[in-house]
């Protein structure tokens, strides 16, 4: 029965201590995290063009998509051609950003002129169109 005792003793005292382990996991997951950069899109997948001209723009962007068959969608929800004004309107009102449009390449050009000209009319400074580079 005494030596029982001593076992049971000695066993209690052989743990693996997590403590540093955790530590260590969530900073990892905190320097992950800060370091992620989060890049808002137009909440639809599109089709773009290609074009031989293209170059990178900002991060910093409001994206307002045009899918194929004709609706405008912001931030993965749609808003049609009635809503670009006001939504533009709203985004660019503390903080001028440029906007990109993300054209399917099925968009008629009379639709994607009425979305330019929506957004120019907001008034935004800088519109461009993406597309697919090389």
């Amino acid at each position: 029965m005494a030596r029982r005792s001593i076992f049971s003793d000695e066993q209690q005292g052989l743990g693996i201590d997590m403590s540093p382990l955790l530590d260590v996991v969530f900073i990892l997951l905190i320097f992950f995290i800060v370091t992620t950069v989060f890049v808002k899109e137009s909440g639809v997948e599109i089709d773009r063009p290609q074009a031989l001209s293209a170059s990178l723009l900002a991060k910093k962007s409001i994206f307002i998509a045009v899918s194929n068959d004709g609706e405008v969608w912001y931030g993965g929800s749609r808003i049609g051609l009635a809503g670009i004004k006001p939504t533009i309107k709203q985004l660019i009102a503390t903080n001028p950003q440029p906007v990109i449009i993300q054209a399917d390449k099925q968009v008629s050009a009379e639709l994607l002129i009425k979305v330019l000209d929506a957004i120019k009319l907001a008034g935004a400074t800088q519109v461009n169109v993406a597309t697919q580079g090389e």
